[in-house]
């Protein structure tokens, strides 16, 4: 019967997928064939529904769509030329300064928005212009901003690590906003020492020299738009709130921001801003329901500790076997987005490293990390397509340059998954 499940529930999710269905869909009909040799279609389909019900009821669940909202709020709220500006005062002098300032904005820009592509899009329109004004290669100048756009799904507040923090069984989400920092960081700045290394062997040099002042006076303009990270986080990690309690905060203080302090929002463009957030959060919302039916047909069915068993029978080499679960993941991410590939794989590892001592934590952090390298790979890489569009090109003139940047992400994709310590 396991058997029959996995290969009833992969092949048909594949073929939909092929034939262009819908992700949801998708999950939806191969988890509801997958179970049907095990139960009557009655009893199958009034599963499916209650399985997605209690899949949406869990409280932790309600930060996604008000962490969904605060970032639209802030990606219309006109902060990303003030963090420009601020990241551009840090890197003035570094050869390549305005590919420096990109990756750096991309950091704070894709924590604060908590999206990839919003990253690409409002980094890469600013600042491509200007470095193609300054001579700079148009291509490598794409290339940069596209590699840093992810580092917003891991820097926190991350609605990716929330999603795991649910299918994992309650890990604990303020520890895997800590444990997110470094990686994100570390991914940034593996971008920005490769960068640097391509300009200088250009011959390229910074655009300004380092002004302490001018850091100084674009820092406390920036400021008020960096400040959401520090009081959410810290509040989530003091207890002052939990992760759903800090979402909200995040909504009214950028709502507070961005209409009373910056004033680029009004209550017009606030209707735009309610229904884009509430497109989002229903897909995501629809999308965690459905994918509870496939983790519950799983689990009924034995799949996961099937999948356990044939993993462990190879090897019991547990790097042997991270490395394994890495290139699984590496691969599916290039034809799955993040958040439906966190709810399909996670049941199924999380117990295989749990088995060798792994802190769940950790797992989090490298699937994430894993997946979100899909965002700029191809066939279906939002975040690759979004910077290609944003810089005029085609993924032909930029792919050159971004193996380079592959190959650096995927070091510290290594020393995360086998140095415990950097999470």
């Amino acid at each position: 019967m396991v058997l029959t499940t996995a290969v009833i529930m992969f092949v048909v999710l594949a073929i939909t997928l092929l034939l262009g269905f819908p992700i949801a869909i998708s999950i939806g009909i191969s988890s509801i064939l997958a179970i049907l040799p095990s139960l009557a279609l009655d009893n199958t389909l009034v599963t499916g529904a209650q399985r997605i019900f209690s899949g949406i009821s869990n409280f932790t669940l309600i930060a996604i769509p008000f962490f969904i909202l605060a970032g639209n709020i802030m990606n219309q709220g006109g902060i990303a030329k003030k963090l420009v500006a601020f990241a551009q005062s840090l890197t003035g002098k570094i050869p390549g300064s305005l590919m420096q300032t990109n990756i750096l904005a991309n950091m704070m820009f894709g924590a604060i928005s908590g999206s990839a592509t919003a990253a690409c899009a409002a980094m890469g329109g600013i600042l491509l212009p200007m470095e193609e004004a300054e001579g700079y290669d148009k291509k490598l100048g794409a290339t940069a901003n596209i590699a840093s756009a992810p580092t917003g799904l891991l820097i926190p507040p991350s609605n990716s690590l929330i999603v795991y923090s649910l299918v994992s069984g309650g890990t604990s989400v303020a520890a895997l906003f800590m444990a997110g920092y470094i990686p994100g960081i570390l991914w940034g700045l593996g971008c920005m020492l490769l960068t640097l290394y391509i300009c200088k062997t250009k011959g390229m040099k910074g655009s300004s020299n380092f002004k302490l002042k001018l850091v100084l006076v674009t820092f406390i303009d920036a400021l008020p738009s960096l400040a959401l990270i520090i009081i959410v986080i810290g509040g989530i990690i003091k207890g002052i709130f939990t992760p759903t309690e800090g979402s909200i905060v995040a909504v009214v203080y950028t709502l507070v921001l961005s209409m009373v302090f910056y004033r680029t929002i009004t209550f017009r463009s606030l209707v735009d801003i309610f229904a884009e957030s509430a497109k989002m959060t229903g897909i995501i919302v629809f999308l965690i329901g459905v994918s509870t039916i496939m983790s519950w047909v799983m689990a009924f069915t034995g799949v996961p500790q099937a999948i356990s068993n044939l993993i462990l029978g190879l090897t019991d080499n547990k790097y042997v076997i991270l490395l394994l679960m890495n290139l699984i993941l590496l691969f599916v991410g290039t034809f799955m987005d993040v958040t439906p590939a966190i709810l399909i794989f996670t049941p199924i590892f999380l117990p295989i490293v749990k088995s060798f001592g792994m802190s769940p934590v950790q797992f989090g952090i490298i699937i994430v990390f894993n997946l979100c390298i899909g965002n700029i790979t191809p066939p279906v890489g939002n975040t690759l397509f979004v910077g290609v569009k944003v810089g005029n090109l085609k993924i032909e003139d930029v792919m050159g340059h971004l193996v380079k940047y592959y190959a650096v992400i995927i070091v510290v994709l290594m020393m995360i998954t086998y140095l415990p310590i950097i999470k």
